[in-house]
């Protein structure tokens, strides 16, 4: 069976590669509207991510780095959009 490997582009921050890990985990989402992050409040897509970050973290950073940056970029987004309307 022929198997391909698919590579994740190039992310030039850790912040930058934080973010395309918790978007393909499915732990943050963007806003359509606005282009915020937003966070799913989903525990096993954060858990992934951090399985992920553990297992494969960008070339020349630490495992526990790269579970920091997720850490850290779970942190600093919340679970609402600051432009839409509040729903209710």
């Amino acid at each position: 069976m022929l198997m391909t490997w698919e590579r994740r582009a190039t992310i030039r921050t850790l912040r930058g590669w934080a973010i395309s890990v918790l978007q393909e985990a499915g732990a943050v989402r963007e806003c359509e509207e606005h282009g915020w992050m937003q966070e799913r409040a989903d525990p096993h897509a954060r858990d992934r991510a951090f399985e992920i970050a553990l297992r494969d973290p960008p070339p020349s950073v630490s495992s526990q780095a790269a579970g920091r940056a997720i850490a850290e970029v779970l942190d600093s987004i919340g679970d609402t959009c600051p432009e839409c309307p509040p729903e209710g």
